[in-house]
C-alpha cells in the first residue's frame, strides 16, 4: 500500500522512458499543489537491467493503478481526513461531492481516496488484500461496513418524539428547533419525520387544523405551517404597533385619558373667577392643596403659560380645571361661598352630609 501511495504522488511514466526535468516541473516540485503536478522525474542514471522492480502491494487492481491522472487535475484540500471516527456514509458523500467538482472518474476516486484517510482508517485500507479493489463502489461498501460501528449520532428518530412545542413558543421557533435535530439524523424516513412534528404541536387551533386536513407529506404540512407562521407574525406585528400607539397616545393625550365623572347634576354660577376663589379658600384652609395633583399630565408636554392655583402646576388654568369644580360646588352648597354667588344663588336643599338630593353618587 505504501508503494501505491508513492505511485499516486509520483505518477507513472509510460514504457519506463526516462523523462528529463522541465523548468515547469522543477518549479512545481518545490511546492506541489496538484496531484498531476507532483510528478517527480527519475534520476537519469543507468539502471541495472537485472534488478527487479519492487512489487506493488495494495488493494487496487492494475487497471486502477495504471490509470494516468489528468494533467491539470486538482486534489481538493477542503475535506478533513477520516480517522475511523464518525459516520462513514456521510464521509463518503462528502468525498464524492468534492470530487464531482473535478469530474472525477471511478479510477480517480480510487486513486485519491487514500489521501483522505488517517489513523486506523488508513491502516484498514493498507490491510486489504492486494488487487482486491477494482471499482470505487466496491471500496465504499467495504469502508461503510467496516466503520459502521464508529458512527456517532447526536440523536436518532426516537428523540424526535420528545420535541414538544412550548406553551408560549411560536410555530416558527418550534419548527426551527425541530429542523436542527432532524438534519443530524441520517436516513430519516419522511413519514417518521411528519408524525413526530405533528405529534409535537401544542393543543390549539393550528393543531386542530392539522388533524382535520391530515397532510400526508412534509410538503403539505410545511405549506400549512407557513400560513400559520404568517398569521402569528402578523398578530405579533399588530400587537407591537398597538402597544406603541397606546404609549404615544398616553404621552400626547394624557389629559384626554384622565377622565372625571361629574358628581353633581348642576353647578353654581359664581360672580368671580375660580382662580380668585381658590386662592382665598386655600389661604383660609377650607381645603388643602393637592400636593400630588397633576401626575396624570406628562410634564414634558405641558403648556408653561398656563397655571392652575388648585393643582399648583402648569398645563391648564384654574378656570379650565375640571377637578376643582366639585370641591367648589360642595363648599358653595355648604354656604361657604355665598359672597361669590350674589344674585345667582340656586335653590338647594341642605343636608347634613353636605350633599344634595341632586348629587350623584361617586
Amino acid at each position: 500500500m505504501a508503494a501505491q501511495i508513492t505511485e499516486l504522488n509520483n505518477g507513472r511514466t509510460e514504457n519506463n522512458n526516462i523523462r528529463q526535468p522541465q523548468p515547469e516541473d522543477a518549479e512545481h516540485h518545490s511546492n506541489p499543489t496538484h496531484v498531476s503536478e507532483t510528478i517527480q522525474v527519475e534520476d537519469a542514471q543507468p539502471e541495472d537491467e537485472n534488478e527487479e522492480p519492487d512489487e506493488l502491494v495494495g488493494p487496487f487492481m492494475s487497471d486502477v493503478m495504471n490509470f494516468e491522472l489528468p494533467r491539470r487535475f486538482t486534489l481538493p484540500l477542503t475535506l478533513t481526513p477520516y480517522d475511523g471516527l464518525g459516520n462513514p456514509k456521510k464521509f463518503i458523500k462528502k468525498f464524492r461531492t468534492i470530487m464531482i467538482v473535478n469530474s472525477a472518474s471511478d479510477p480517480v476516486l480510487c486513486r485519491c481516496f487514500p489521501n483522505y484517510l488517517d489513523g486506523s482508517a488508513l491502516d484498514w485500507l493498507c490491510a486489504l488484500p492486494a488487487g482486491s479493489i477494482s471499482r470505487f463502489q466496491q471500496l465504499a461498501k467495504l469502508f461503510e461496513d467496516h466503520f459502521a460501528g464508529s458512527a456517532i449520532y447526536l440523536h436518532d428518530s426516537n428523540y424526535l418524539n420528545t420535541i414538544k412545542q412550548g406553551q408560549n413558543e411560536s410555530l416558527k421557533d418550534n419548527m426551527t428547533r425541530f429542523t436542527k435535530v432532524t438534519i443530524s439524523i441520517p436516513d430519516l424516513h419522511p413519514e417518521v419525520h411528519l408524525h413526530a412534528i405533528k405529534n409535537g404541536l401544542r393543543p390549539g387551533k393550528f393543531q386542530e387544523t392539522i388533524v382535520v386536513s391530515k397532510p400526508k407529506t412534509l410538503a403539505e404540512f410545511r405549506e400549512k405551517a407557513k400560513g400559520q407562521i404568517d398569521i402569528e407574525e402578523l398578530r405579533q406585528a399588530r400587537k407591537s404597533d398597538k402597544t406603541n400607539y397606546k404609549d404615544e397616545e398616553k404621552v400626547h393625550n394624557s389629559k384626554k385619558n384622565f377622565k372625571l365623572n361629574p358628581r353633581f347634576n348642576s353647578y353654581t354660577q359664581f360672580n368671580a373667577k375660580r382662580e380668585d376663589i381658590i386662592k382665598e379658600i386655600l389661604n383660609s384652609k377650607l381645603i388643602k392643596p393637592l400636593r400630588k395633583a397633576g401626575t396624570y399630565e406628562d410634564t414634558k408636554h405641558v403648556d408653561k403659560s398656563k397655571y392652575c392655583a388648585f393643582h399648583q402646576k402648569h398645563g391648564h388654568t384654574t378656570d379650565e380645571c375640571v377637578v376643582v369644580k366639585d370641591p367648589l360646588e360642595r363648599l358653595a352648597r355648604q354656604g361657604h361661598l355665598d359672597k361669590y354667588i350674589g344674585g345667582h344663588i340656586q335653590k338647594r336643599t341642605p343636608t347634613s352630609a353636605g350633599n344634595t338630593p341632586s348629587e350623584q353618587p361617586s
